[in-house]
Formats: structure tokens, sequence, C-alpha cells
């Protein structure tokens, strides 16, 4: 038997019929106080952009958009400052901001000592 997806005791089809302000309701503090003072041009290009694409990849910047659930099994391209990076929503993600999929970090790897190191430095443990 498979587990049904719930959001706060909604399902995906519930939740996809709620207006704005009955989903705010559902989310914290912050993201409501977010949706109350609507939503900047940017942001209303990108949900009208959403609703009108079938399956292509939406590319934006609007990495404060707070996923709607009219938002679910459509495919994003969100900046990170350098490149885009694809993300499918899944009902999982609701309420979160589509710039929390998109790290604007990576991880430093270092390789071996360089040109000048001395020789405490350059010993590299082998595990």
């Amino acid at each position: 038997m498979a587990k049904i997806f719930t959001y706060k005791g909604h399902t995906v089809e519930e939740l996809k019929t709620l207006s704005l302000e009955e989903f705010s309701k559902l989310v914290s503090s912050g993201k409501r106080r977010s949706l109350k003072r609507g939503f900047s041009p940017l942001q209303k290009k990108l949900i009208q952009k959403a609703r009108k694409s079938e399956g292509k990849l939406i590319r934006t910047h609007a990495r404060e958009m707070i996923i709607l659930p009219e938002f679910i099994g459509k495919k994003f391209a969100v900046h990170n400052g350098k490149e885009y990076i694809p993300i499918e929503i899944k009902p999982e993600m609701i309420g979160l901001y589509l710039g929390e999929f998109a790290p604007t970090r990576k991880r430093v790897q270092h390789s071996s000592p360089g040109m000048g190191a001395t020789r405490g430095s350059k010993f590299v443990a082998l595990k």
C-alpha cells in the first residue's frame, strides 16, 4: 500500500483547489507574511509562465519564490549566480523557496600542496 502525500492534512488535489489566502494559512509565518504582501513583478511573470507551460523548462532568477501547489510536476531552472540548476517540483517541496534547491556555493576540495609549501605542510595523510 503506497503512502499518500499530505501537507498539513491536505492531499495534493485538495491543495491545488485552495485559494492563495487559504494556502497561506497553512505555511509558516514568514512565508504567510510574504504571500500577504503580494508577489513582485518577477514572481507574477513566473506564475504566468508556469500556468502556460506544458512540460517545458522554465528559467528563472526568482529564488525567493515560494513553491505553490500549482507548480507540482513543473520543471524549473533556478539561477544560482553562475548557472541554471534544473529542478522538478515534487509535492514534498510545497511551501519552500525555489532557491533552497539551487545552492549558491560549492564545497571546496583542495588538492595537493602547491609551490612554496613548507616541508611540514606537504605531508598528506594516506587515510
